[in-house]
């Protein structure tokens, strides 16, 4: 049986981990601690650093013939590798259907509607976007319509 807890032991902690801290300088140690990770993680979030590394821990060689993954992929890269300076959140990525494995087209076009700069409701075409799945690669006709060369990594 424990014994009671005197009203010493009640503003001290007697035992274990806390023995001789008042709750006022538990709270200051938990928070010295807590607040630089804090700020690390939202850094982290804001520069894109997150996303990237879900990206890579997340698009696996199967996820090239996922299209809702490989959307997500192509998102990340093309925002991040200067091809685009719109938010992620304001492009729309049309993917051809009738395309072969070997020459997937996808249209990428820059919403104008909610939250995006210019709401007016268009969708301008930027780019289109050539991906062979099984080479696990990805072209662009950014600068050069019609003409597809490497994206910038």
């Amino acid at each position: 049986m424990t014994p009671p807890v005197s009203p010493d032991n009640a503003k001290r902690f007697g035992k274990g981990p806390f023995k001789g801290r008042t709750l006022k300088q538990h709270i200051v140690r938990r928070l010295v601690l807590v607040l630089p990770i804090t700020v690390l993680m939202i850094v982290l979030a804001k520069t894109g650093a997150m996303d990237r590394l879900v990206d890579r821990y997340t698009f696996k060689p199967l996820s090239w013939f996922d299209d809702t993954a490989l959307v997500q992929h192509l998102r990340l890269t093309v925002t991040h590798n200067g091809m685009t300076g719109d938010r992620p959140d304001c492009l729309l990525f049309v993917v051809n259907g009738n395309s072969p494995p070997t020459g997937t087209l996808i249209d990428v076009m820059e919403k104008h509607s909610g939250s995006c700069p210019n709401p007016d409701g268009s969708l301008p075409k930027l780019f289109t976007l050539r991906v062979d799945r099984p080479a696990q690669r990805v072209e662009t006709d950014q600068g050069t319509p019609g003409e597809f060369h490497q994206i910038p990594s």
